[in-house]
């Protein structure tokens, strides 16, 4: 049972000692936005400086690991593209390599996740705003491609109901493939606005067509599995750093991972003692390791 510890200069010499590699959420770790939270960047440098892989882990699916790359160098941290593992690269490899997908992607998402189904060569309709037209009795014979087989679902800030529509009734289709990137409910950003995640969308089509889905965001041991093939990597010396409990954390609980929680992003140190007190499984498997107040005062320890 993890002990949800702070990260003291003590313990963090013994922990990164028994670390070969580090997986780092974004949003709210490293960033908020478009800015660097402070230190972070730094944090990342001594990391590598110490000899440890780092990777970076995140449920976005906004933007490919091109796109992430840039970002990561506009805002002053140093990556390639083969260290970014976003949930848009993650569902391509899924798609063409596991699901081994025929004919066509129903894509309920963005241009940057069509960009990764690019560059798997794999084929895709349902970009783009797709307003609703007509009436019921329109819709109840609306036109379907049939060479759709599989249907992905991430963010997309053109979601209509006409979407939703075609979604779930390829769905009806028993032999029709139901994938989606993640089931975050939110975006971090603060501000006292709440701006709906790929949860949110993912819910309504997962409701009207009576399906579920599989999951390749975290907490799906399906996004380390990749790395893990890829780097060889030990669990055992494996660390995940993140901000949310339901994801970062329960990604390394299931992965056999040492977790460390930073309060710069959605959650705070009281929901993760409740956490910590409750005897859900579920529950224990978000309570994390150690903690600390942001990534900054990680690189300050080391």
């Amino acid at each position: 049972m993890a002990a949800c510890k702070l990260l003291t200069r003590e313990r963090a010499t013994q922990l990164l000692a028994n670390i070969d590699t580090v997986l780092t959420d974004c949003d709210g770790v490293l960033w908020q936005g478009m800015e660097a939270l402070p230190g972070a960047a730094k944090t990342i440098a001594k990391l590598r400086e110490m000899g440890k892989r780092v990777l970076f882990v995140t449920n976005n699916s906004t933007k490919s690991r091109l796109s992430y790359v840039e970002k990561f160098k506009n805002l002053g941290f140093e990556a390639n593209e083969d260290e970014v593992y976003g949930t848009a690269y993650i569902a391509a490899l899924y798609l063409k390599n596991i699901a081994k997908v025929t004919g066509k992607v129903y894509l309920v998402g963005n241009t940057e996740m069509a960009k990764e189904l690019d560059l798997q060569g794999i084929s895709y309709t349902g970009t783009g705003p797709d307003p609703i037209e007509g009436t019921v009795t329109d819709w109840k014979t609306l036109p379907l491609d049939p060479e759709v087989t599989t249907v992905l679902i991430g963010f997309d800030e053109h979601l209509s109901y006409m979407k939703m529509i075609k979604a779930a009734s390829y769905l009806s289709n028993e032999n029709v493939q139901f994938v989606a990137t993640n089931t975050d409910e939110k975006l971090p950003v603060g501000n006292g606005r709440v701006i709906p995640g790929t949860g949110c969308i993912l819910a309504a089509v997962h409701t009207a067509a009576d399906r579920d889905p599989i999951i390749l965001g975290k907490p799906s041991k399906f996004m380390f599995e990749v790395m893990k093939e890829k780097f060889d990597l030990d669990p055992n010396r494996t660390l995940m750093i993140g901000d949310k409990l339901n994801t970062d954390i329960m990604l390394g609980h299931n992965c056999g991972l040492t977790t460390l929680l930073v309060l710069s992003g959605v959650t705070s140190l009281d929901q993760a003692r409740q956490m910590q007190a409750s005897n859900s499984i579920e529950h224990q498997k978000c309570v994390p390791h150690y903690y600390l107040p942001n990534m900054g005062e990680l690189g300050d320890l080391l």
